[in-house]
């Protein structure tokens, strides 16, 4: 889940009412008809002024009219925080990593100083449980039992329209005694789900 602000775009001519909504791999504009996306690596020209983003990338120039927060849309897109930083994965925590699709995770984990098994090990600090369907989260209170009680999970699961919605993730995971606390886009194809055990119930 990025950041939404309702604005007004203007697309080639035309200026459309909506909203633009800024992920971690794209921008997506909903308005009066009109839907535009913007992958952030197609991104060639890039200008925050007077609370206007100009953006320009292959499919045109776009001009969001956003206030304030153009700035801040601007530093975001050219820097971007790296899926670590996203995640909160500090070094000399212990992960667990269960049918996790990004092969590479793993070794950026490794690089950042963090212990990581394959297997469910007993006092994890983050469990990382991958699901490419809803029957895949089945046994997710089981699979908590191996984590520290201020441990965290994280679910990552396709999105899109073929995807998995993250609402129905919440339910499964408030059935298992967890609550939701964060939701971020982990890469163009998934998004992440942090779990935690509530604190009365720690």
């Amino acid at each position: 889940m990025g950041a939404e602000i309702a604005c007004s775009a203007r697309i080639g001519r035309k200026s459309v009412a909506g909203k633009a909504l800024l992920e971690a791999h794209e921008i997506i504009f909903r308005g009066d008809g009109a839907r535009v996306v913007i992958p952030l690596a197609e991104i060639s020209a890039l200008d925050a002024a007077g609370g206007k983003l100009k953006l320009t990338y292959p499919g045109g120039t776009v001009i969001f009219e956003i206030g304030p927060q153009a700035e801040a849309w601007a530093e975001k897109i050219r820097n971007p925080k790296s899926v670590l930083d996203k995640l909160g994965v500090q070094p000399g925590q212990r992960a667990v990593l269960l049918r996790v699709p990004d092969a590479a995770l793993a070794e950026q984990l490794r690089e950042r100083g963090v212990m990581v098994s394959t297997r469910l090990v007993r006092d994890a600090d983050v469990i990382f449980l991958g699901a490419e369907t809803l029957p895949a989260l089945a046994g997710l209170r089981q699979t908590i039992t191996y984590m520290k009680r201020d441990g965290a999970l994280w679910t990552l699961t396709p999105k899109g329209k073929d995807g998995i919605k993250d609402t129905d993730v919440m339910g499964i995971a408030k059935a298992a005694g967890l609550v939701a606390v964060k939701v971020v886009g982990y890469s163009a194809t998934h998004s992440a789900n942090k779990f935690v055990i509530p604190k009365t119930a720690r």
